[in-house]
């Protein structure tokens, strides 16, 4: 959810930030551009849409001679996203990008039309850009912090300043910066991904820290004071970032699964006893967003089934703000992919603040919930550029299946470890075998694509892998899509059952095999057209039915997973929708 760049140093800073806002475009965007500053000339060029036509309008442009700049890729908030809307923002001396939100924006905003100030957009971000300006002395620091004072909310700034020929500002509160040293020039950006290219050497900024970045030098200030801060040396293997042939980047990132499930769990298949001991805690809270959370509902039903812990599942935005009840027993597990998701950071540093255990599930290791939490536990999914997530919620999942079984062995409730650790071994395998049945879900695709509605049931556990089914194919197809407890249908939700309406039912245990098959014969007989994922061990030999290889119960829905992913893919292709950019998402999401 929006990325920021910026660069100062001998080379021609366009490039260099054009580059940057392409390695961010994964985030989510709707607009971008950029400002470019030299001999206190600042040219600036912003588009609507994708960053092509950025590149399109600096070739009306001659823009060779620049050597500092910031750049912008904005997810709409404060205002519909076109051109006026888009980032930077320039006021008087002041010219700034800016990831976040201002939470008393229209109060500021109020206040400055009061005093004569007229705005030219109807973004939070120029409200920033008044202040700064207002507020402008000789030290720019001092400035930074007067405004800070202000603001409530969260905002990562880059920040050009008029007659300020050599140097970028940057600012953090409650959104990710990062700042890259290079020879003879300095980078900053929301993500190192966007600069990663161009160095190995980082310094990540703390929250309410100002950095003052010329050509030659990075000084933090926190407090109007210098800090000294930890160079990071991260060296980032480049991937191929191509398609490699697949149409879409969601298809290749589904075929990565196997590949990616062997190494995340090859280091703790090796010895098991690296992951951490969770049988000590009577009771594990699990935060997190989105398809992170739904992964988090698989692992609470396998800690309370398996290893006989009292667990809750709660979605970030919620756990902030609510009372939550605490023991010196309790452990609070956050997931989030990125490590940047703003509500998973709060709810963590919450945790921390009431003195609980905090342990991470995340992909990226230099991410703030990585280096916040108390332990982590790193995916190995690699970059994941679809913007619906496929790999790292499979991977989440395997890592909270192996914690279950951890616990549930240093308990003593099962007998056989090793067996049950040669079928994590094995599931690689298997997870291969279940993706490459492609033909079987693109008939199902073929089924419900023209639909505008569809269901699907699960109980238990299969609820959860539902949640996540459900998930997917509305946010790639825009398909209006649901997941229902099974037994819940009859106490409303059949009401909603109209004639062919998709009822896709999942089964993977046989002790609620046929409750639920009951709850889908009741929908059909409505005139539904129903649709079953099942194990081989419960196969019916009916139309409509799937099947996946049976497996102990911890990895189970690990299978149902890439069948479910699959489906919403080949659902959205055939409604020639957006797949690896879907309207209105972000990748990761940085704000509230």
């Amino acid at each position: 959810m929006c990325g920021i760049v910026g660069y100062i140093g001998n080379k021609k800073a366009q490039e260099i930030l054009i580059s940057g806002l392409k390695n961010l475009e994964y985030r989510g965007y709707d607009s971008s551009g950029l400002a470019l500053f030299a001999e206190n000339k600042i040219e600036i060029i912003k588009s609507v849409g994708k960053i092509d036509n950025l590149e399109q309008e600096l070739e009306k442009h001659d823009v060779s001679g620049y050597k500092i700049g910031i750049a912008h890729t904005r997810w709409a908030t404060h205002g519909e996203a076109n051109v006026k809307n888009a980032h930077p923002h320039q006021v008087g001396n002041i010219t700034l990008v800016h990831n976040g939100i201002i939470e008393n924006a229209d109060i500021l905003k109020e206040q400055l039309i009061h005093e004569g100030i007229k705005f030219k957009s109807e973004t939070d971000t120029e409200i920033i850009a008044v202040l700064l300006n207002k507020y402008l002395e000789k030290n720019f620091i001092k400035t930074i912090n007067k405004v800070m004072e202000i603001l409530k909310g969260s905002f990562a700034l880059g920040i050009i300043v008029k007659n300020d020929n050599d140097k970028l500002y940057v600012v953090k509160k409650d959104s990710p910066l990062v700042i890259g040293l290079g020879n003879k020039e300095n980078f900053f950006a929301s993500d190192l991904t966007a600069i990663n290219n161009y160095t190995e050497k980082f310094i990540f900024l703390d929250e309410n820290e100002i950095a003052e970045i010329t050509q030659n030098t990075v000084t933090v200030y926190k407090n109007m004071n210098i800090i000294d801060k930890h160079i990071d040396t991260i060296y980032i293997e480049q991937e191929n970032k191509g398609k490699c042939g697949y149409p879409h980047y969601m298809l290749k990132e589904i075929n990565e699964q196997p590949k990616m499930l062997e190494i995340t769990l090859a280091k703790y298949l090796e010895n098991i006893n690296t992951l951490p001991n969770l049988s000590k805690y009577d009771e594990i809270h699990i935060v997190a967003c989105g398809s992170a959370m739904y992964a988090g509902m698989i692992g609470k039903s396998l800690f309370i089934e398996k290893s006989h812990i009292k667990t809750i599942v709660e979605v970030a935005s919620e756990y902030r703000y609510q009372k939550n009840f605490y023991n010196n027993k309790t452990l609070v597990i956050l997931i989030s992919q990125s490590g940047e998701t703003a509500d998973t950071i709060a709810a963590l540093r919450k945790a921390k603040e009431n003195k609980q255990d905090t342990l991470a599930i995340v992909n990226v290791k230099t991410s703030t919930i990585a280096r916040e939490a108390d332990c982590s536990l790193f995916i190995e999914a690699g970059e994941e550029i679809a913007v619906a997530t496929t790999k790292a919620y499979t991977l989440q999942v395997a890592i909270l299946a192996l914690l279950s079984l951890k616990a549930a062995s240093d308990k003593g409730l099962i007998n056989d470890l090793e067996k049950y650790l040669k079928d994590f071994k094995k599931i690689p395998a298997y997870l291969k075998n279940v993706i490459d049945k492609e033909e079987q879900y693109k008939k199902v695709a073929k089924e419900i694509y023209k639909n505008n509605d569809i269901f699907f049931i699960g109980r238990k556990i299969d609820y959860s892998i539902a949640l996540e089914g459900s998930l997917k194919l509305k946010e790639v197809s825009y398909i209006h899509s649901e997941a229902y407890q099974a037994g819940e249908l009859k106490h409303g939700t059949i009401s909603l059952i109209e004639k062919n309406t998709p009822v896709i039912a999942i089964i993977t245990r046989s002790d609620i095999f046929d409750k639920t098959m009951s709850n889908l014969i009741e929908t059909t007989s409505r005139g539904a057209k129903g649709f079953i994922i099942t194990v081989e061990s419960l196969k019916q030999s009916v139309d409509k039915e799937i099947c996946v290889p049976d497996i102990n119960d911890f990895l189970q829905p690990l299978l149902v997973i890439p069948v479910l992913q699959l489906i919403a893919y080949h659902t959205a292709r055939l409604r020639k929708c957006d797949i690896d950019k879907p309207r209105n998402l972000a990748k990761s999401v940085t704000v509230e």
